[in-house]
């Protein structure tokens, strides 16, 4: 009865929850030169605000038949040419991107009341991009990327541990483990960028970054 209480009350209170975005304004005035720029001076604030997992972006994709599916994934890598993740080449993700070629991905900056959304085709980062960044990972996260078969069924939590002390004891005496075949990067190669401010009364302020046949334009988006 408790429970059916709580439960009843989360569904009453839900329509209310509400919060007022009075945390800012973004004028086309006061954007950067170019999306890049824009995107690393909103990162940058981001971090200096101390918000959890600034790098955090919503990756979304679909497959052959359109269904979609989003997932959390971290930003490795921002320049003119995209937004680049890293990832299994044989994760349900990647067969999506492989089949579509194109993708979506949000970075939530709740504290701050923005999201920058991006969209455009995807290609494979070249292999000595993806070497470098590898070397920077901790070598437990280079073991578990060998180890995990990721989006494949497996036989509760004690197979993957049992993975893991595998691949322990085949990489226990190499200092430098290798890229796994299997696993590399994926950069987005952005042709809309949107920044997006909450505000007042939901009139929120949204400006595109466009690419078009005369380059990049910006635009304002109705809320």
């Amino acid at each position: 009865m408790s429970e059916l209480g709580n439960t009843a009350d989360v569904a009453v209170r839900l329509p209310a929850m509400r919060v007022a975005y009075n945390g800012g304004s973004l004028d086309e005035t006061d954007l950067a030169p170019t999306w890049t720029e824009q995107l690393q001076a909103w990162l940058d604030e981001a971090i200096a605000h101390g918000l959890a997992e600034p790098n955090a972006m919503v990756l979304a994709t679909a497959d052959a038949d359109g269904l979609p599916s989003s997932r959390t994934v971290l930003c490795k890598g921002l320049d003119e040419r995209g937004v680049v993740f890293y990832t299994n080449y044989t994760s349900a993700k990647s067969h999506d991107l492989a089949i579509t070629r194109y993708a979506s991905a949000t970075f939530p900056w709740y504290g701050l009341q923005r999201q920058v959304h991006v969209r455009g085709e995807v290609q494979k980062v070249e292999q000595a991009e993806t070497a470098a960044y590898w070397a920077e990972r901790p070598r437990g996260s280079q073991l578990g990327a060998w180890a995990s078969p990721q989006s494949q069924l497996v036989d509760g939590r004690r197979a993957l541990d049992t993975a893991l002390s595998a691949i322990e004891r085949r990489f226990r005496d190499v200092e430098r483990i290798p890229v796994p075949p299997h696993w590399g990067g994926w950069r987005i190669r952005p042709t809309v960028v949107e920044f997006w401010q909450g505000r007042q009364d939901r009139l929120h302020d949204r400006l595109r970054y466009v690419d078009t046949d005369d380059g990049w334009r910006v635009r304002r988006v109705a809320p």
